[in-house]
C-alpha cells in the first residue's frame, strides 16, 4: 500500500503543509481532538525523549499515544495507542480509509502516515500525546499541529544541509519553527549560534523559553567528573528540585534527554504523581546504545559484546565518542554503514580514536547504503571492508584474539540498525 501511495507524489521530501491540510480537513481535521501534545524536533536525542517522555507518563498510570520515525524493522514502530503499538489490520484499514479520501490527490508517503497517526490518536482516549518532527520543523508534516501542550527542540547540528540550510543558525532556525504563541519551549545545552536563534524566534512569537542552564537545571550525581554511570539526578527549576533516577538508556547524552522530558512535562501545568518519575529508570529505546543478545551476538567469541547505536551525523559521533571514552577497558571494534547522503568523515572522526578496528559495512537490504570504499576513505584508510556484518563478525571471530574479551559496536546509520536488529531477532514491544 506504501508503494501505491508513493506513486501519487513519489518526491521523497517535500516541506511543505498545504498537502496534508487539505487531506486533514477532509478527515475533519483529527489533529485538533487530541490529548495534551508534546511536539519534538531537534537533530539528535529526539527518539530518546520522546521514549522518556512516554515512559514518565505511562509511570503516572497515564494512557500515553506517541508518534516517531523513521521505523525500524515494521511500519507499525511509529504508532504507540495509549501504551501499545498500532495493530496491522487497524493501520491498514486507517490507510485504506485516508487512500480512499485522498482520492488520488498528490500527497507524500510521509504526510499519509503523519494523517494516519493523528487520526488513530484522535480516536482513542489518552492523557498524553507526543509527536516527533520528521524533518526539521517549520515545514514538517507534523507542524499542522497549531496548539500543543509544550515544544522541545533537543540538541542541534549539522544534518540535512540539503533541506535545512548549511549552517547551524538556518537549521536551528527551521527546528524553531515548531514554536508556538504562548506554549513553552524547552531546550538543552545548545551552541551559541543555535541559541540565539532560538531565543529570537521563541521572543518573536511569544513561546516562553525554558532553557537549561538558566529556566532549568540537571545535574549528574556519582561517577568522576561526569564520566561513567550516574547513580541519580538531580533536576531544579523554578518549581523547586526533584531527585530522579539514573536513565535507563546508556550514554551521557541521555542526562539532558531525561532532563527535557522533565523540563517539558512541568511547563505544561500537568498534574503528575511523583511516582511518574521513576519512569526515567524504565526506559527503553531500540538501537539508541543498545546491547545486543541475540543471534548477531552469538556469532563473536563468549565474553564479548555486541552494541548498536544509530546515530549518524557530526553531532552523533561526538556524543558517541563521550561514552567510547568510558570503554577503555577492552578492545572495541567499529562496524560502521552510513546512509549516502550522510558526512561519513563528521561522524567518524570523533570515534576513530578510540576504535581497535574499523570493518566497512554495506548490507544488500540497507536503504541507500554508502559503498564500503567511501566508508574506508573517509576513516583515512583505516576501516577494512567487511562488506556485511556477518562476513566481519567472522573475520573477528577467527582472527580476533579470542582470550581477550572485546565490545563490537554496529553503528553510523539508523537504516542498518534495522538490519541489524532483523538479523539478530529482534522483534518490536506490543
Amino acid at each position: 500500500m506504501l508503494e501505491r501511495l508513493n506513486r501519487l507524489y513519489p518526491a521523497l521530501i517535500d516541506l511543505s503543509l498545504g498537502r496534508l491540510e487539505a487531506l486533514l480537513a477532509k478527515l475533519g481535521n483529527p489533529e485538533a481532538k487530541l490529548p495534551p501534545v508534546i511536539h519534538v524536533a531537534g537533530t539528535n536525542g529526539k527518539g530518546s525523549t520522546c521514549a522518556t517522555l512516554r515512559a514518565i507518563g505511562e509511570a503516572a498510570g497515564w494512557r500515553v499515544h506517541v508518534m516517531t520515525s523513521p521505523h525500524l524493522v515494521d511500519v507499525t514502530e511509529r504508532f504507540r495507542i495509549a501504551g501499545k503499538l498500532v495493530s496491522d489490520s487497524e493501520l491498514v484499514s486507517t490507510l485504506e480509509e485516508i487512500e480512499h479520501i485522498n482520492a488520488g490527490a498528490p500527497i507524500t508517503v510521509f504526510e499519509v502516515l503523519t494523517a494516519a497517526g493523528f487520526l488513530l490518536f484522535a480516536r482513542h482516549p489518552a492523557e498524553l500525546a507526543i509527536i516527533e518532527v520528521g524533518l526539521g520543523g517549520r515545514c514538517d508534516a507534523t507542524n499542522v499541529l497549531t496548539r500543543p501542550a509544550a515544544c522541545i527542540v533537543t540538541s542541534v547540528s549539522m544534518d540535512h544541509e540539503a533541506f535545512l540550510g548549511d549552517s547551524l543558525a538556518a537549521i536551528a532556525g527551521e527546528k524553531a519553527g515548531i514554536f508556538k504563541p504562548g506554549v513553552p519551549a524547552v531546550t538543552g545545552a545548545q551552541p551559541d549560534s543555535v541559541m540565539q536563534v532560538l531565543e529570537a524566534e521563541a521572543a518573536r512569537v511569544g513561546a516562553p523559553l525554558n532553557r537549561r542552564g538558566h529556566e532549568w537545571q540537571i545535574v549528574a550525581n556519582g561517577g568522576e567528573a561526569g564520566e561513567g554511570k550516574p547513580t541519580s539526578l538531580t533536576y531544579t527549576d523554578a518549581r523547586g528540585s526533584l531527585t530522579l533516577p539514573c536513565p535507563a538508556l546508556s550514554g551521557p547524552w541521555q542526562v539532558e534527554n531525561a532532563g527535557l522530558a522533565v523540563a517539558a512535562l512541568r511547563a505544561t501545568g500537568l498534574s503528575l504523581p511523583d511516582k511518574a518519575w521513576d519512569g526515567i529508570a524504565r526506559v527503553s529505546w531500540p538501537a539508541r546504545m543498545q546491547r545486543l543478545t541475540g543471534a548477531l551476538a552469538a556469532q563473536v567469541p563468549e565474553g564479548w559484546e555486541v552494541w548498536l547505536d544509530g546515530g549518524h551525523n557530526p553531532g552523533a559521533g561526538h556524543a558517541l565518542a563521550k561514552e567510547l571514552k568510558n570503554w577503555n577497558d577492552r578492545p572495541l571494534h567499529l562496524l560502521v554503514g552510513m546512509k549516502q547522503t550522510k558526512d561519513a568523515s563528521g561522524f567518524l572522526d570523533p570515534v576513530l580514536p578510540y576504535a581497535t578496528t574499523v570493518w566497512a559495512i554495506s548490507e544488500p537490504t540497507q536503504h541507500l547504503a554508502l559503498p564500503v570504499d567511501a566508508i574506508v576513505a573517509a576513516s583515512g584508510g583505516k576501516a577494512e571492508v567487511g562488506p556485511t556484518l556477518a562476513q566481519a563478525l567472522t573475520s573477528l571471530r577467527l582472527h580476533g584474539q579470542k582470550t581477550v574479551p572485546a565490545r563490537v559496536l554496529i553503528c553510523g546509520s539508523l537504516y542498518l540498525a534495522g538490519v541489524a536488529l532483523t538479523q539478530d531477532g529482534w522483534t518490536p514491544e506490543a
